[in-house]
């Protein structure tokens, strides 16, 4: 394998990882500290047996998020030290202050999980929300590094050095808060939609019912709302890709040609010799609306970017389709369920109802994953937008594939050990939680 293929591939495989992790890391405590208050407000047994069993889950997201973000630390310097020299006096002070948000995130979730009838009640429960909101300002954060990759700033570019360096612009940059807000939304989504369907399957398999319909109820409800914002927090994304990165929008529209009445295409198979899209369905003069909020106004294609500076454009598309496609899916199970909530009540014993939940479960990471693609593979061939190319960053260290190797046998076994220990947590249910 060659070398610059395997650091990207070792990249894509540690983010890939990762991002499911540190998403379930920073939505489930959210989700406890939902269940711990309503336990406190009730007395009901069934809501601290919900906040004690997500808690067990949480510490497995924790510590395995800490291992592979470690990982990652250490890749961005062993797989990337052109980028990491001239990068790092920019942007780091994100990385900063997410190792801060990180030990505050570990002493609390130590207080939280030792502190049961020791701790002062309420005192107990604000430990896990400052869990929940350590774990939102870790992932916003680290986006914020990410969006200053998409939308550089903070710095001039001077003959090649990099100077004037304002880590506080750059951490702020144009792309920060419409890429973190679609991240954090899509985090609750992903999380909520899995949460929810392990315990629609325990609720059709008739186990331990008022405990799984309760801590149900709570995922899905944050997953649905999720789902439903957010295709308004991908306009504001897509809005600014094709402000700051057009190349990237026309990728994922596989949108060859400039023109009027730049037509939306859903689905279809590009053809980038011929440079137009097989079997897609055109929706015309709606990309300009999407773009310009107007169906006239000419929208930028590939044809206005140099061949060496375009991304490839069937991954990014591709990615692309599947995230939308997943992404409206998710939203009308989303609207189902509050039509179920609100108004049709009977639906919860339904077993399609169920079914339709449990088969959702891993939608929101698969739309989740497709995103991410979207967003690296759709900046190429630049690590740093307009700045420096991914190639002049990648280490001149030879035998890159073995360390990819090693890595992949790592996360693989990782995620074998975190799936057998959630199922053994869900088996003991009945003796541990809801006895």
């Amino acid at each position: 394998m060659d070398d610059f293929i395997a650091a990207r591939s070792q990249m894509a495989l540690s983010l890939g990882f990762h991002i499911i992790y540190s998403c379930i890391g920073m939505v489930m405590p959210v989700f406890m500290a939902i269940s711990h208050y309503k336990w406190i407000k009730t007395k009901d047994q069934v809501y601290k047996n919900i906040t004690i069993a997500w808690s067990k889950g949480v510490a497995i997201f924790f510590a395995t998020g800490a291992v592979s973000g470690t990982m990652l630390s250490f890749e961005l310097g062993l797989l990337w030290p052109g980028f990491m020299k001239h990068a790092g006096p920019i942007f780091g002070m994100p990385f900063s202050l997410e190792g801060v948000a990180f030990f505050i995130e570990a002493i609390a979730l130590g207080f939280f999980l030792y502190g049961w009838n020791k701790l002062n009640t309420w005192f107990h429960w604000a430990t896990g929300v400052v869990v929940g909101i350590s774990g939102i300002a870790s992932g916003i954060l680290v986006v914020s590094a990410n969006s200053w990759m998409n939308s550089p700033s903070g710095f001039d570019f001077v003959n090649g050095k990099y100077l004037n360096i304002d880590p506080l612009k750059a951490m702020f940059n144009e792309a920060w808060f419409s890429e973190s807000l679609h991240m954090t939304i899509a985090a609750f989504s992903a999380t909520g939609f899995a949460v929810a369907g392990i315990h629609a399957l325990m609720i059709y398999r008739n186990r331990n019912v008022r405990f799984h319909s309760k801590a149900f109820k709570i995922a899905i409800i944050f997953g649905a709302a999720a789902a439903i914002l957010q295709p308004l927090s991908g306009d504001i994304s897509a809005k600014g890709a094709a402000k700051r990165q057009p190349a990237k929008l026309a990728a994922m529209e596989a949108y060859f040609h400039t023109q009027t009445y730049a037509p939306l295409v859903i689905g279809g198979i590009p053809d980038t010799a011929a440079k137009k899209v097989n079997y897609g369905i055109e929706i015309p003069g709606l990309l300009s609306f999407l773009v310009h909020d107007n169906f006239k106004q000419e929208v930028n294609g590939l044809d206005k970017i140099p061949v060496k500076d375009q991304p490839p454009v069937a991954v990014t598309h591709y990615a692309f389709q599947i995230m939308v496609g997943f992404g409206v899916l998710m939203l009308f199970i989303g609207v189902l369920y509050f039509i179920a909530l609100w108004w049709r009540k009977n639906w919860f014993t339904k077993p399609w109802f169920l079914k339709m939940f449990i088969w959702a479960t891993p939608t929101g990471f698969i739309a989740l994953e497709a995103g991410w693609t979207v967003t690296e593979v759709g900046r190429q061939p630049w690590i740093i937008q307009g700045v420096m190319r991914t190639s002049e960053a990648v280490t001149p260290m030879p035998g890159i594939q073995y360390s990819f190797y090693l890595f992949t046998f790592i996360y693989f076994t990782l995620s074998v050990f975190v799936i057998f220990l959630l199922k053994r947590q869900i088996q003991m249910v009945p003796e541990l939680y809801d006895r």
